[in-house]
């Protein structure tokens, strides 16, 4: 089903098995393809990106890798020319049966170090989902649309992974990056803080793609650590995430005060946290919307109810 390395030009390296111009567009002919911009698919052609950002992941052989949209195999075969045994979840039918097919044709000693699970992973609760592997690392092209709730899904659902190198939209790599305090700070980086530091590392250039998507991308690097502690769940530090930036311009008395039982409660549960209500959420850390939940929803560290909520 994939074509002949030697009888395909364009390859940057035909002997390597990776993945050049000609063998994408002929991929998705034969597979009869046509990227859609409704599952994000944008196909890496460039054998020089996808080794640079195997090595920027600081992928080793044997470990366990998660790959999330492998799409015609760029990056799965990368992944796997460095010696890494790979878990890809892809949600197209058509290209999770042609991927083992690819690599057996292309990389065949490499065939028994893939797995490839056809779901949507969203939809993904635990390492169940991916029979039973246990990843340290994801390294993903991530499609754009829906980057940001894949990643929360996954850091929640597989306490395994140790760290991210994911590809995503160079706003999107902004914003899950971003410090508080700074233009871009939102949902998005004060989530992802709970689960990691993140930092963007490098722009990919639109050219490296086929077809050519009309935004840049950049690679964003999350090291798992610790959430902050709190006697509050994740869910309610979440929604008292939400409710601060819902109304990004509004202080967090008024826009915490739905979700407080009104402004007054809300001043309360602030200043016992030693925020000040006339503060906007772009300024708090996870750490501190963290303890900002534990008094919204009245606990004492260890978990039980310190007062009724207002």
């Amino acid at each position: 089903m994939s074509p002949s390395r030697s009888s395909r030009p364009g390859a940057a390296d035909p002997t390597s098995g990776l993945l050049g111009p000609a063998e994408v567009r002929g991929l998705c002919h034969a597979l009869g393809i046509r990227p859609t911009k409704t599952l994000g698919q944008n196909f890496v052609h460039d054998a020089s990106t996808v080794r640079r950002i195997v090595r920027g992941a600081g992928v080793t052989p044997g470990q366990e890798i998660l790959e999330v949209g492998p799409g015609l195999g760029s990056l799965t075969l990368a992944l796997l020319e460095a010696g890494a045994r790979v878990t890809a979840v892809e949600i197209d039918p058509r290209l999770a049966r042609a991927l083992p097919v690819t690599v057996a044709d292309r990389m065949p000693a490499a065939s028994t170090d893939l797995r490839v699970i056809e779901a949507d992973a969203l939809g993904i609760t635990g390492p169940q989902d991916l029979g039973g592997a246990l990843p340290v690392r994801l390294v993903a092209n991530l499609p754009y649309n829906v980057a940001v709730p894949v990643l929360l899904t996954l850091l929640e659902a597989l306490p395994s992974l140790e760290s991210a190198t994911v590809m995503v939209q160079a706003e999107v790599a902004d914003r899950l990056a971003a410090p508080p305090g700074s233009r871009t700070y939102g949902v998005p980086s004060a989530k992802t803080a709970w689960y990691a530091s993140a930092r963007r590392t490098i722009t990919i250039s639109r050219s490296v793609f086929w077809p050519v998507p009309n935004v840049d991308s950049a690679l964003v690097e999350l090291i798992r650590r610790e959430p902050p502690v709190t006697a509050a769940s994740r869910e309610e530090v979440f929604a008292v995430i939400d409710a601060a930036f819902s109304q990004r311009r509004k202080t967090l008395r008024k826009a915490l005060a739905a979700l407080a039982g009104g402004p007054e409660a809300a001043e309360r549960a602030l200043r016992a946290a030693g925020i000040d209500p006339a503060e906007r959420g772009e300024r708090l850390d996870a750490t501190a919307f963290a303890g900002l939940a534990q008094e919204l929803f009245a606990r004492e560290p260890g978990g039980s109810d310190a007062k009724e909520k207002p």
